[in-house]
């Protein structure tokens, strides 16, 4: 199987290295696509194309990848990458995207806002097998080769899913495996932490600089059973998610055929009085 791998971490995470190593050791070709900065916090957007507006590759082989996969950085978010390699871009397309390991949970509906859930979420609309992987444990997670054998295992049953334009999110507690209480199914808790970056202006010259953010709900509260909940007491969680699914359940919605434009009231009267 050809199997695409990016994430949001950039090409240096050792989560991607250790995301290739497991599909390796699985026996299937492995195309690594990264961005060439860091992107947490884009979900599924589009950008980072150059001036010219191409996409600019360069290969690369960062430390901890196995040496038969071939790696590729690009300025492009990591939806991006997923479009172009499935209009083979990158000379191969591919059967399934793996996005990860990434640095730091996620886990809850701020899913939204994650680079790498927004690669899954992308991958599986256009019709990819896809999972995304995490590692929680903050900006410096520590047990690698744990996640790297739960990724195995987990990829050795997800590989003959039939997912129906739906997809795997796995998130692994930052701990060595003798200290993993297992894997289980769990649904998305409603409220969690999310992390991004932002832009400051810094020294004398006011030079721009890339800072972390992160954003906490003001209540946050334990949910029983939720992903984030297991997480937090050492299990690792499977979740399967399906993008973008519409649901009028409930709901009446207005219809009609035409307009009449003599009710469109396009101009009217403001009914605030605003002052200095």
């Amino acid at each position: 199987m050809q199997i695409l791998i990016t994430n949001d971490d950039g090409i240096d995470s050792p989560g991607l290295a250790a995301m290739a190593r497991a599909a390796s050791r699985r026996g299937h070709d492995v195309l690594v696509v990264a961005p060439a900065i860091p992107t947490p916090g884009n979900s599924a957007a589009l950008g980072m194309r150059t001036q010219r507006g191409d996409v600019v590759q360069q290969v690369e082989h960062p430390e901890g990848m196995p040496t038969s996969v071939r790696c590729l950085v690009a300025e492009a978010t990591p939806a991006q990458i997923v479009f172009l390699a499935a209009a083979n871009e990158f000379g191969v397309e591919p059967d399934m995207v793996a996005a990860g390991i990434n640095i730091g949970a996620n886990t809850g509906h701020s899913i939204i806002h994650s680079g790498t859930l927004g690669a899954a979420l992308t991958a599986t609309w256009i019709g990819l097998r896809t999972m995304a992987v995490s590692l929680a444990g903050g900006a410096v997670p520590r047990n690698w080769a744990a996640a790297e054998a739960v990724t195995t295992r987990v990829m050795e049953w997800f590989e003959f899913q039939q997912l129906e334009r739906r997809f795997l999110n796995l998130n692994i507690p930052d701990v060595p495996l003798d200290q993993l209480r297992g894997l289980r199914a769990a649904p998305l808790a409603q409220y969690t932490a999310t992390q991004g970056t932002g832009v400051e202006l810094t020294g004398e010259n006011h030079l721009p600089r890339t800072v972390p953010l992160r954003y906490s709900p003001p209540n946050l509260r334990d949910e029983p059973g939720s992903d984030h909940y297991l997480l937090e007491r050492n299990w690792a969680t499977a979740t399967v998610l399906r993008p973008l699914v519409e649901d009028f359940s409930g709901l009446e919605l207005p219809s009609f055929d035409k307009l009449d434009p003599a009710d469109a009231r396009l101009h009217h009267e403001p009914t605030h009085a605003w002052s200095e």
